[in-house]
This record gives C-alpha cells, sequence and structure tokens, in this order.
C-alpha cells in the first residue's frame, strides 16, 4: 500500500526523498534510481511504503533486463500520464520507468545515477499505460553522445521491447501487452513532465519545501 499521509522518517526514501532533477542538470538529465541489473533473474522492487528494495518475485523464465532498470523519483503514473497513451485510459499507478545503457559495469542495485533521456517504449499492460523510459548513463564514454533513440543501435530497443512483452508470461495465463510505439527524446520528455504532474497532484502534500 502507497503511503497516504507520510513515508518513513528513519530512512531515505528513493521515490520522495530524492528529485527527479539534480539542481545543475540539464533538462534532458534525470535521477535514476536502480532497482534492477541486466544480470538479475529475480524481480526486484522498491517496496513504495518503506523505501526499502524488495523481492517482488523470481522471474520464471530465463529472460533477464537488457539495462539497467528503475524509475525516475518524485514521478507518478496516472491521468495526465494516461492522457498521452492513445490507447489507455489509465496509467498504472507506480513512478515512471527508465532503462539506461551503460557501457561500464555497474555491479550493483539500490543506487542512483545520472541519466541522459534519449527516448521510450509507450508499453500498455492491460489497458494501462506503463511507458519506459530509455536513457544512457550522462557521461557514458560509448553512449555519452547519443542524444535521440535514432541514435542507438535498433537492436537495444528491440531487446527491450522483448523483454517488457514476454518477462510476464506465464504458462496457460494469456498477457495482454503491447509495446510496438517506440518514441524519441522529445515525447519522452513531454511524459516524465506529465508523470512530474501526477505525482505532484497525488503526493505533492508529502513534500516540505526543498
Amino acid at each position: 500500500m502507497y503511503p497516504d499521509e507520510e513515508f518513513s522518517a528513519w530512512r531515505r526514501h528513493p521515490w520522495h526523498g530524492l528529485k527527479a532533477h539534480a539542481d545543475d542538470a540539464a533538462k534532458d538529465v534525470v535521477t535514476a534510481y536502480i532497482e534492477m541489473l541486466p544480470s538479475d533473474t529475480v524481480k526486484y522492487e522498491l517496496d513504495k511504503e518503506s523505501g526499502y528494495l524488495m523481492v517482488d518475485r523470481p522471474q520464471r523464465t530465463t529472460a533477464t533486463p537488457p539495462a539497467l532498470y528503475g524509475f525516475i523519483p518524485r514521478t507518478y503514473c496516472a491521468e495526465e500520464v494516461a492522457k498521452r497513451c492513445q490507447h489507455a485510459d489509465i496509467a498504472d499507478g507506480d513512478p515512471l520507468d527508465i532503462c539506461i545503457y551503460s557501457e561500464r559495469l555497474i555491479n550493483r542495485s539500490d543506487i542512483i545515477l545520472q541519466a541522459r533521456v534519449i527516448g521510450g517504449i509507450q508499453m500498455i499492460d492491460g489497458g494501462e499505460a506503463d511507458d519506459k523510459i530509455i536513457a544512457v548513463l550522462d557521461g557514458d564514454n560509448i553512449w555519452g553522445n547519443v542524444t535521440d533513440i535514432a541514435d542507438l543501435p535498433p537492436i537495444k530497443v528491440e531487446r527491450l521491447q522483448h523483454y517488457f512483452s514476454t518477462y510476464k508470461m506465464i504458462p496457460g495465463k494469456k498477457i495482454d501487452i503491447r509495446v510496438d510505439y517506440v518514441y524519441g527524446r522529445e515525447e519522452a520528455l513531454k511524459v516524465i513532465e506529465a508523470a512530474q504532474t501526477d505525482y505532484n497532484n497525488h503526493y505533492g502534500h508529502l513534500l516540505k519545501k526543498d
């Protein structure tokens, strides 16, 4: 259950306690909290009430995320995010997901990093908008000059689409997931802005003045 009036005062909270953008960051550079690594065969997810990283479920298949996987703090996918998705009336009610490519191995989660936004995938899961922002590690020696999804090798996006279209597969259970629409940097920034608006509308009252 998400907090209605308060979150833990005893531990920093990655969702509420961090900003989406560092004070001196460019508009396309966001803070990302990392929940999962490309080597993870267990689905880790932030416990929204406590702020601790928890085991959500063991992955049933051998698929692992093709990139670092987490979310952008102080974002929430609700009414404004759903408005940007033609085929969904509601959003999934979670922080906005982000996938980050890094040339250097990052071998631990429960960390934060700065990521340069280059695009996204409009995922629709069971009729709910569940966008996945795509980014590269800011200052990365290989990917650092990538500024839009068109600059990324197509296979990188294809692997993300395949992962998100199959990672919830269970024998005998039909899944309803669409990941066919890929968008560039400008649309991704608008989705992030919409998710920040949704966060402020639903959770802004929790925050003290920064």
